[in-house]
């Protein structure tokens, strides 16, 4: 098991989203420590460190308050609407020995056949829910796509997992599956010169004379005409 990440926390007494801001600015991010039916505690940590922690898909950590370390599963984090800057964190007390549900994201490994051979990779799961030990978090669940044939898929129940992670999805859901690409029909660009048409044989109507029928028209009919 890698060392344990420390993040040292201070009090934080004043809330709001003025104070959030104010903290942001000098460089500590709001955060709540709760769970195990002890008090929710509002706190601020420091920027730089936090980031290194989720920079590094750090999930389990220590959380450091004066004299106090507790061990805390990194639960939720809450971005800004452009995904650059964290403005929030929630953190929730575990223990060593707890068995846990947390989010792992997929990553796949290898070259798909399929892809070779033309297909493109529809990946419908980028996370699963995992059950696991509190200190057995893994960083990711790696899903080899190197036997992936065209129009062949990858399930969840078809997992080599690691020891003492369950995974909590549908066992039939696909995780990944390789389908034929789809060649869709461009448009010409305003101006473009456009291949004319061959025009198609005007369809016949009935009851409609063609033109050299009507230049024969019987003699009977020309005399009542004069």
């Amino acid at each position: 098991m890698a060392d344990a990440v420390i993040l040292t926390a201070l009090d934080r007494t004043e809330h709001g989203t003025h104070n959030a801001r104010r903290l942001r600015k000098n460089g500590k991010i709001p955060a709540v420590l709760y769970g195990h039916k002890e008090a929710t505690i509002p706190l601020s940590l420091s920027r730089d460190e936090l980031y290194k922690a989720v920079r590094h898909g750090v999930r389990l950590v220590d959380v450091k308050q004066g004299d106090k370390l507790e061990k805390a599963l990194i639960r939720d984090v809450q971005w800004d609407p452009l995904g650059h800057d964290i403005l929030h964190v929630d953190f929730t007390r575990v223990s060593m020995d707890e068995r846990i549900q947390v989010d792992v994201r997929v990553e796949l490994r290898g070259t798909a056949p399929g892809v070779t051979a033309g297909g493109v990779l529809n990946q419908p799961l980028h996370n699963l829910k995992v059950e696991c030990l509190a200190i057995a978090i893994p960083q990711s669940i790696r899903v080899s796509v190197a036997e992936l044939q065209l129009e062949q898929a990858i399930q969840v129940k078809a997992l080599t997992l690691p020891e003492g992670v369950k995974v909590l999805n549908d066992p039939e859901a696909i995780i990944v599956q390789c389908v034929p690409k789809i060649i869709e029909e461009v448009a010409p660009a305003p101006g473009a010169a456009v291949a004319p048409v061959a025009e198609s044989a005007e369809p016949e109507l009935i009851g409609r004379k063609k033109p050299e029928e009507a230049e024969e028209e019987p003699a009977a009919e020309k005399e009542k005409k004069k």
